[in-house]
């Protein structure tokens, strides 16, 4: 059979993402040889200036204790929403980690996961073109470089076309994963709590998984 494809949509500020990552690392860690992991930005908030409304503050720390009950063992620090000037806008995260991938594939999950370390763990504003350029740095990468590429025509055109390629495949929320093999795709159901189900689910829409 030819190679199959493994679509993950996400966000690097989405919460739900954040609480994936530990069972995402253990699906993408089984999975066979023939298929192929694909990492895609879903752009959850579009650029934004403005105060986040105190009504979504509140909302959002909610999601977070949500999470924290359904999946054991995900930590957030609220000192975020005392310490920085929220602001509903996860395009410029979006675009680090593009930003990146241009210096080396595997500056995505690594930017990805410094993004959320930054954000849920040690209350910065990934909101702020300052803190991407600063946790750029502290995974190694070329800080002018970065920087450069950040906003760039070329970064934001890559956004809008995982945006849009993500509505080809049906995605409404984040994290979501979509297998595309045999000339079609077909959603995988994300399981918080461990993989495999989800690897079950592979293995009924691969014969010869």
């Amino acid at each position: 059979m030819k190679n199959a494809q493994l679509v993950y949509v996400h966000d690097p500020m989405c919460s739900w993402c954040w609480g994936f990552r530990p069972v995402l690392q253990q699906l993408l860690a089984s999975l066979p040889a023939n298929i192929k992991v694909i990492r895609m930005l879903g752009g959850l908030a579009a650029d934004s200036d403005s105060p986040m409304p105190e009504e979504m503050q509140r909302s959002l720390q909610q999601t977070w204790r949500v999470i924290q009950g359904r999946i054991p063992g995900t930590a957030f620090n609220f000192d975020f929403w005392a310490n920085c000037a929220p602001r509903r806008s996860t395009w410029p995260a979006c675009r680090a980690v593009i930003a990146a991938r241009r210096q080396g594939a595997k500056y995505d999950e690594e930017m990805t996961h410094a993004i959320q370390t930054a954000y849920y763990l040690n209350a910065k504003n990934p909101a702020d073109d300052s803190t991407l350029i600063e946790l750029a740095e502290s995974i190694g990468l070329d800080r002018g470089a970065f920087a450069d590429a950040l906003n760039s025509t070329s970064t934001r055109q890559v956004l809008a076309d995982e945006i849009d390629f993500g509505r080809t495949l049906g995605v409404q929320g984040f994290p979501s994963l979509v297998l595309i093999a045999n000339n079609a795709a077909r959603p995988i159901t994300v399981d918080y709590t461990e993989a495999r189900s989800m690897l079950n689910a592979l293995s009924g829409r691969l014969p010869d998984y």
